[in-house]
């Protein structure tokens, strides 16, 4: 079938809406029609190739909307189900049959390769075959091919369009807190970068009862946001030394690096009591290295890496979408939305940080 997308033809170049073809529908596929689909960090630094992708591409990856038709096989989600995409795994390793997805070793070719895991393309352009299937879905589109893998059911009583996020940046930061950290009641976290990511981070926090949540970011609108969505403390960095201010707190028990860049790792490491553990979900180039004072990591202080929120999303998603209709997760206040055809303008806004999470309609 035919489906407007939109396609990036180089590196850091623009969005331009023009129609594609979709590959037929497999028998473990499914036909999305999408109704919301988030703009990620992730897209942008593929299409910047700070993660080496080819060109012409479809981008997207934070999808929800409509199941339209599914494949012979496909038993999870029917036509008229409400979903959300999330990512792919292989589901054969000794990970995913253990319930660990996000630890996956084929999880970058699962999501990255912009192709079927046969070399198939699911995106063509004028009959030639472009760069899709990104995250199995490329939901920058009307319209979407994924698998039954990667397609989460959702209740359909609550508003579609704020649920596609879900899928990868809100799962990122909540399952951080909530899967990888795991801090008890009454613990104290700091939170470096207040993105989408890192607010959802804070909200989790705030729902498992941490009393001393601490918001580093360099955005006065970030910052406030940040305490109204539960932060009892927040610091820019830019005005004095941060790891010195948290300290007089007492220091953090957890903390997390949302922002990928080297030296507030560091920050966030160093920030820590002891012992204390620092998680890791910024997006850094690869090959990108860090520095350390061993004399910091000596006394218990740990450093994990956490994708995807360490998040079963079949388990996970539901979860979040349970505290988003009780109103305990409010993504209304995180969510800007923007039509397809506005996807430039939602990428300006989403880099210069004048919205949280922008949201294409399509």
């Amino acid at each position: 079938m035919r489906s407007k997308a939109a396609i990036v033809g180089e590196k850091s170049g623009a969005f331009k809406i023009t129609e594609v073809e979709l590959a037929d529908l497999r028998d473990d596929e499914v036909l999305v029609r999408i109704v919301g689909v988030g703009v990620c960090h992730t897209d942008l630094i593929c299409r910047d190739q700070v993660y080496p992708v080819s060109f012409p591409a479809v981008f997207g990856h934070e999808g929800s909307g409509v199941v339209e038709k599914v494949g012979e096989r496909v038993t999870k989600v029917a036509p008229g189900d409400h979903v959300v995409l999330t990512f792919r795994s292989c589901g054969r390793c000794r990970s995913c049959l253990s319930g660990d997805p996000t630890h996956c070793p084929q999880t970058f070719e699962a999501n990255f390769s912009g192709k079927r895991s046969d070399g198939s393309a699911t995106i063509h352009h004028h009959d030639v075959p472009i760069f899709g299937n990104f995250f199995n879905q490329s939901s920058f589109a009307a319209y979407a091919l994924a698998n039954e893998a990667n397609t989460v059911k959702v209740r359909k009583e609550v508003p579609l369009e704020y649920l596609g996020p879900l899928g990868c940046g809100i799962q990122t930061g909540a399952g951080a807190v909530m899967n990888a950290l795991k801090p008890p009641v009454g613990s104290s976290i700091a939170v470096f970068g207040c993105g989408s990511v890192g607010l959802a981070a804070i909200m989790a926090a705030y729902v498992v009862g941490c009393t001393t949540i601490v918001a580093v970011d360099l955005l006065e609108s970030r910052r406030a946001l940040a305490r109204e969505l539960g932060a009892t403390h927040a610091f820019d960095p830019a005005q004095g030394n941060v790891v010195d201010e948290i300290k007089q707190l007492g220091g953090v028990d957890y903390s997390l690096e949302c922002t990928g860049i080297p030296s507030v790792l560091r920050q966030a490491v160093e920030c820590l009591g002891v012992p204390g553990v620092c998680g890791q979900v910024g997006a850094a180039p690869l090959g990108a290295e860090v520095t350390l004072d061993v004399n910091s990591i000596m006394f218990g202080r740990s450093v994990i890496g956490v994708i995807e929120g360490q998040s079963v999303p079949d388990v996970f998603i539901p979860k979040l979408v349970e505290l988003y209709r009780q109103g305990r997760f409010p993504l209304e206040k995180l969510t800007t939305f923007y039509s397809l055809d506005e996807i430039d303008q939602a990428v300006r806004d989403s880099e210069s940080g004048r919205v949280i999470k922008a949201v294409l309609r399509p």
